[in-house]
């Protein structure tokens, strides 16, 4: 049997405008807004890292420069550092610019996720890949959720996708996901709609944000047409995959999801990983039971 290659690469969707957080996505990516201290875009990047990634491909778009920068060299930044003695700064902003190597290309038209993917295909090449967006985190240090998925894949030789199974209701606002229970707690996947009128989808299996994949897909991304909203949807040219052996596995990965890309979920996403910290968590649950007693 042949050896499944090693995952190696991760993509990432970074040209979307953000016009949820408007006004503060004008001037500033939405994938640089800080969860605490730490931009969203940083957390996907370190956990691709922690799952064995070595090189990340960001699919950037215009006035998307920051995101590059960020995890550059900052030359002066650190020479000021260094000399101010602040050592334990240095080191966080240095390991930035060391973690992975990081390689941007450019989606010139806003055409969908399946598009951004495929603007990555000369990068990658002829290998499996991490898909990852930048608005989905999971929380999880002892397994990062990219690196469940390419544990699939190397077992079975399939394409992973995670999925979660979300309320009764919302099915319409995510791709969704049917088929057969593997025997392992994943789902053979025989359906995949995207955004499904309410009312009409197969299942409440929704994916979310991290998918591992065939080389092959940017050949069926490549024949897919527009779809759901106009765009060239991913879940669109999965479906190839699924029709096809080896196939897709719907995963349910372990760990915390936050949805980085809705305002409430940005702001829990805040609290959650700020009560992680032991430098803010006791005066953070002080400051919250204060304003529960306040009403």
């Amino acid at each position: 049997m042949a050896t499944t290659p090693r995952v190696r690469k991760a993509v990432i969707p970074a040209a979307g405008l953000g016009t949820r957080f408007l006004p503060a996505t004008k001037e500033i990516p939405k994938e640089m807004l800080p969860i605490v201290d730490v931009p969203t875009i940083q957390l996907i990047v370190e956990e691709a890292v922690a799952a064995g990634i070595e090189e990340i491909i960001i699919v950037n778009g215009r006035g998307k420069g920051a995101i590059e920068d960020h995890f550059d060299h900052a030359f002066e930044l650190e020479q000021t550092l260094r000399d101010r003695g602040k050592e334990e700064l240095l080191a966080q902003v240095e390991r930035i610019s060391t973690m992975a190597r990081v390689v941007s290309v450019r989606q010139k038209r806003p055409l969908g996720l399946g598009h951004a993917v495929l603007c990555a295909r000369d990068v990658v090449g002829d290998e499996p890949f991490a898909v990852m967006l930048g608005d989905d985190l999971i929380a999880n240090r002892d397994e990062p959720g990219i690196g469940q998925l390419i544990s699939v894949h190397e077992e079975t030789g399939r394409a992973a996708i995670s999925v979660v199974e979300v309320p009764e209701g919302q099915e319409h606002l995510y791709g969704i996901v049917a088929g057969d229970d593997d025997g392992a707690g994943r789902v053979r996947v025989r359906q995949m709609v995207e955004k499904p009128a309410p009312g009409t989808a197969p299942s409440r299996s929704a994916i979310v944000g991290r998918y591992v994949l065939p080389a092959r897909v940017f050949d069926l991304i490549a024949e897919t047409p527009p779809g759901h909203g106009g765009e060239i949807q991913l879940t669109d040219a999965l479906r190839g995959l699924a029709a096809a052996e080896p196939g897709v596995l719907g995963v349910p990965v372990r760990g915390t999801r936050h949805d980085a890309g809705d305002r409430l979920g940005y702001l829990r996403a805040n609290l959650c990983y700020a009560l992680e910290r032991d430098d803010l968590r006791a005066d953070l649950l002080a400051f919250m039971a204060e304003l529960v007693r306040n009403g």
